[in-house]
């Protein structure tokens, strides 16, 4: 299978090296990757569905990421 392309404003990243990081570590290093937008969110949030290029979401438990995903 092809690989998903990744979006024009988007950071070549993997979101995935972000988890088990602490929640200001992995926003520095997500600012310095490019991700224009870097939102944490503590666990079981409510929030919308829409897709934001360029956004990184964490999911941030006692201080540390356990969670990540794009948009």
């Amino acid at each position: 299978m092809a690989p998903t392309p990744i979006p024009e404003g988007q950071p070549d990243d993997a979101p995935e090296t972000y988890v088990g990081l602490d929640a200001d570590q992995a926003e520095s290093r997500a600012r310095g990757r490019g991700w224009t937008t870097v939102r944490s969110l503590p666990p079981g949030s409510v929030i919308t569905m829409e897709y934001l290029e360029g956004r990184l979401n964490f999911e941030v438990d006692h201080g540390t990421v356990v969670r990540c995903w794009t948009g």
